[in-house]
């Protein structure tokens, strides 16, 4: 079962146990999974890599929103954005830890030779992709520059 009728079928279960804030999350991933599926030169498809990357997205957005309701004294609404990147990290793979991150940075940069930060590019273009969706971006990023320097 891919990701798309995985999402379905968890929305009819949460429907079924009145889930209001999972509704409305997996509500939110299906609607970005359709507009994926129709887009331009999608040809109707949705493949787990781009499922993947909608949902970190979509994490990383109501992360950002529920620091700024935080900031405005809204924790009600903080509240709600947070609960709801819950619900959607539970797509995603596990997260690494900054301990296997850094033992995962450290084999890339091995393999490409790298020695130090002026090749930083070529280290983040093979540890973002082989790391998407497992580690945040801005972590990989600090990670590489902490071992190249």
């Amino acid at each position: 079962m891919n990701l798309f009728d995985q999402i379905s079928e968890d929305i009819k279960k949460a429907m079924l146990a009145r889930e209001k804030v999972r509704l409305e999350a997996l509500r939110g991933i299906k609607k970005e999974f359709l507009e994926a599926k129709t887009a331009k030169g999608a040809g109707g498809e949705l493949n787990d890599d781009t499922a993947m990357k909608i949902l970190i997205k979509m994490v990383k957005q109501r992360k950002e929103s529920a620091a700024i309701y935080t900031e405005n004294n809204r924790p009600e609404l903080a509240e709600n954005e947070l609960a709801e990147a819950a619900v959607i990290e539970e797509y995603l793979p596990k997260q690494l830890s900054q301990e296997e991150l850094e033992a995962e940075v450290k084999a890339i940069i091995a393999e490409t030779g790298a020695t130090s930060a002026k090749e930083m590019g070529n280290v983040m273009k093979v540890a973002s992709k082989r790391l998407a969706g497992r580690a945040d971006g801005r972590k990989i990023s600090e990670t590489v520059k902490a071992l190249l320097a």
